[in-house]
């Protein structure tokens, strides 16, 4: 699988792992905020020239596989997610 991108110099493929934890683990991922959570997630990442590769929702936190421009700081994507 070739996943490699293009900038105006550069190619490029940084993919990196996140993981969100709600504060004291509580398990607030259930019911109607998870069926919309995966949709606000793809949009946010669509916005800012980001893809969201892979993610799975769990009751007490959030994996996401990202992929994104070097350009950016990883602490940039997370903060604005």
């Amino acid at each position: 699988m070739n996943d490699i991108q293009c900038l105006s110099l550069t190619k490029w493929d940084c993919k990196f792992h996140v993981v969100w934890i709600p504060k004291y683990r509580r398990r607030m991922l259930y019911g109607q905020l998870r069926k919309s959570l995966g949709d606000v997630f793809h949009e946010l990442a669509r916005q800012k020239e980001r893809r969201v590769l892979e993610g799975h929702l769990q009751p007490d936190q959030v994996h996401m596989l990202l992929s994104m421009p070097p350009k950016y700081a990883v602490s940039q994507v997370v903060g604005y997610m």
